[in-house]
């Protein structure tokens, strides 16, 4: 057996390590009898089992502007009915009013509620017939109004925020 020297290591040349090899050849299996692979069903079933679990991962993903859009819906119906409740408690009228950035409470000392949207792709606008300015208050009946909007994201998606007077304001649709 001839050998080669490498520093202070001795390592067999290839012939010699060839022969100390099993005759089966190095492999998992080590010397014992293995299995040939994977049979074609337990193959198809491990493929099975990953795609049902991919479609349900792509069924619970949200898009990501839809959601943006809904917890603005939510933020603007809690923010309407806040103004609503200082409006009744003071006895002073108060609007909601839209403006480029935002929108604003009118009739409120500044920065009691917030003026801005939480992304900045919201878009307001009224149903035919009816203004983007909402009156809040103070008397108890309001009269029916409504507001949709909308994420310049998403065109085509709007929630619309409604009340009947009485009722507070809420998500009454969202279309697509």
């Amino acid at each position: 057996m001839r050998t080669l020297v490498r520093g202070s290591e001795i390592a067999p040349t290839l012939a010699a390590s060839r022969a100390a090899l099993p005759p089966g050849g190095a492999g998992p299996c080590l010397g014992r009898p293995c299995a040939a692979g994977f049979t074609l069903l337990e193959l198809l079933v491990v493929v099975a089992i990953i795609a049902i679990g991919s479609a349900g991962a792509a069924f619970a993903m949200r898009d990501a502007a839809q959601s943006q859009l809904e917890r603005e819906a939510q933020r603007l119906a809690a923010l309407l009915e806040s103004a609503r409740a200082q409006s009744r408690t003071t006895g002073v009228p108060v609007r909601w009013v839209t403006n480029g950035q935002g929108f604003r409470f009118e009739g409120l000392p500044p920065g009691t509620l917030p003026s801005h949207w939480l992304g900045p792709s919201v878009e307001v606008s009224a149903p035919a017939g009816t203004t983007t300015t909402l009156t809040l208050g103070p008397e108890p009946l309001i009269g029916r109004q409504m507001v949709m909007i909308g994420s310049a994201e998403a065109p085509g998606r709007q929630i619309i925020l409604a009340t009947d007077g009485l009722r507070p304001f809420a998500v009454q649709t969202a279309s697509q």
